[in-house]
């Protein structure tokens, strides 16, 4: 056994608490800070770095090179260090303290952009760093590598089938390059096409919730089909940090801000539902990466 074969097969968690005004609908969170770098990004770094070398894009000597918010490089930069490939990351400046010192735990080399481009700025820059010197980077492209969302499609989906018994009647996360969104949606229906899956999105172009994308203002992920999700819910960044305190203080559940998000998106999502209905969702990431954002203390 290798890190990579703790990927994945993460709990599925009931919300209690937080659900108590659902009137009857059950809200289950699948943990994915379980995985071992810690977040949900483990499952298609995985896919995409394996597809990669079983299609020999992804050679010794290559340095393994693309853009994140920062989830996605730090399962680069896990994977990388356990088969011996060195990873370049390009991402945002205001990228959280935390996450700049995991990657260079892990040995990344990190290029920051600029905070005002958001990700978008640091996809291209990768992508133009890439194309520059083929020879030298194998480029997963997250957000267009159908192996991002065929990950969550083989893993997160069928696990969510399972853990539920096939009582799982609605689906609803947050869509950062779509690919958990559109492989669990994908598998869900094809066990039951009647389960409605649902996209959580920031209510403005300028929001404070790292990993999300705003659709309408940013460039879409070329695995992301506009017609899978059978509603959008809008979240408030205020909203979802409190929801994200509230999931450590009262769930005992220490999550970053997209996961917050998602678990409003969630209950707005349950309290329109019939009685019996059964709602699942991601929790993407640790709070621990987030320690030092000042949100914490809001509200105390």
């Amino acid at each position: 056994m290798n890190i990579l074969d703790l990927v994945g097969n993460t709990p599925l968690l009931e919300l209690k608490k937080i659900s108590q005004d659902m009137s009857g609908v059950t809200l289950f969170v699948k943990a994915e800070f379980c995985n071992p770098s810690g977040s949900v990004k483990d499952r298609a770094a995985k896919g995409m770095i394996l597809e990669g070398l079983e299609t020999g894009k992804l050679v010794p000597g290559k340095t393994i090179i693309d853009a994140t918010s920062g989830n996605t490089g730090i399962a680069y930069a896990m994977i990388g260090a356990a088969l011996g490939y060195p990873v370049t990351i390009y991402l945002p400046a205001n990228a959280s303290s935390e996450r700049k010192r995991i990657l260079r735990n892990y040995g990344a080399e990190i290029v920051e952009t600029s905070p005002l481009e958001s990700s978008d700025g640091a996809f291209l820059a990768a992508k133009e760093a890439a194309a520059k010197d083929p020879e030298r980077y194998f480029f997963p492209n997250q957000y267009n590598n159908d192996a991002n969302w065929r990950a969550h499609y083989n893993s997160t989906g069928s696990e969510i089938w399972e853990q539920t018994g096939g009582r799982v009647t609605h689906f609803i996360t947050g869509l950062g390059t779509s690919g958990t969104f559109m492989g669990t949606s994908r598998r869900l229906k094809d066990y039951n096409k009647d389960i409605r899956v649902y996209a959580v999105q920031p209510d403005s172009p300028f929001h404070g919730i790292e990993g999300t994308k705003h659709m309408g203002s940013t460039i879409k992920p070329g695995i992301y089909d506009e017609k899978m999700p059978q509603g959008i819910v809008e979240v408030n960044t205020e909203a979802a940090y409190a929801m994200t305190r509230r999931l450590a203080r009262e769930e005992g559940i220490f999550v970053g801000i997209s996961s917050g998000a998602n678990v409003v998106g969630a209950v707005q999502l349950g309290r329109t539902l019939p009685k019996g209905s059964v709602v699942v969702t991601i929790l993407g990431d640790s709070g621990s990466r987030y320690i030092s954002d000042s949100f914490w203390e809001a509200g105390e």
